[in-house]
């Protein structure tokens, strides 16, 4: 989308680009309240909690059109093939539309591409579609190349996403590597730019480069960006 169009999407239209996240450890029930009512009145796409919330947040999203989002092997993605495997079904029990996943970093750092692939295809066979899978391959860490190989076998292993980041390691969405990933994905999939996204400006910039979906806890304050310039 070129920023032109960009610049002038409605507030309503913005929303559904953003997937209200709540990932603190130090989150409760009163936090994750908050989480869903906004969500609920500002129509956006998906809340995204941990798995252990899911089953919660479904409840409190029954009967509306907002995704409940879990993340999977979070943050760090270097939990066993199984454990993924294990989390992704359970949470999908519990009400989960999609999953955002951690890739195994190490894995892909090691040059061990067939692993990597295995991880993905493990979490998408507990998850078919039309649950969505996202794969957070965590940028920050990566080189160009890397990142290019991740985006890769994600597309191959099935996956409809890409994702940059936890917003849990040493940085987060950057132009460049949301440009990058839709480069290596084509048109078809998604590219979800995450991590210190926390305004309209910085938000209608990453769907300029190619961004298809926003993960940010600063929802509300990107939407009223957005409220500001119509």
């Amino acid at each position: 989308m070129d920023p032109d169009t960009v610049s002038q999407l409605t507030a309503a239209a913005l929303a559904r680009y953003i997937d209200h996240t709540l990932l603190k450890p130090q989150a409760n029930q009163a936090a994750l309240d908050v989480l869903c009512e906004e969500a609920i009145a500002r129509g956006f796409k998906a809340a995204c909690v941990n798995s252990g919330w899911v089953a919660y947040v479904a409840e409190k999203l029954k009967g509306t059109n907002i995704a409940v989002c879990s993340v999977i092997g979070f943050p760090l993605g270097a939990m066993s093939l199984s454990a993924k495997a294990f989390e992704a079904r359970r949470a999908v029990e519990d009400g989960a539309r999609e999953l955002d996943m951690v890739l195994n970093i190490g894995a892909l750092k090691s040059g061990d591409f067939k692993a990597v692939e295995q991880d993905v295809r493990a979490v998408r066979l507990e998850a078919d579609r039309p649950v969505v899978l996202k794969v957070i391959i965590e940028t920050c860490l990566l080189t160009d190349d890397e990142k290019a190989r991740a985006c890769e076998i994600a597309q191959y292993a099935g996956a409809d996403f890409v994702k940059t980041s936890t917003g849990f390691s040493t940085g987060g969405a950057t132009i460049e590597d949301v440009i990058l990933m839709r480069k290596t994905v084509g048109p078809r999939m998604g590219v979800k730019a995450s991590g210190g996204i926390k305004d309209f400006k910085t938000a209608a910039a990453m769907i300029a480069a190619g961004a298809t979906r926003i993960g940010a806890g600063a929802g509300v304050a990107i939407v009223r960006g957005a409220v500001k310039l119509t």
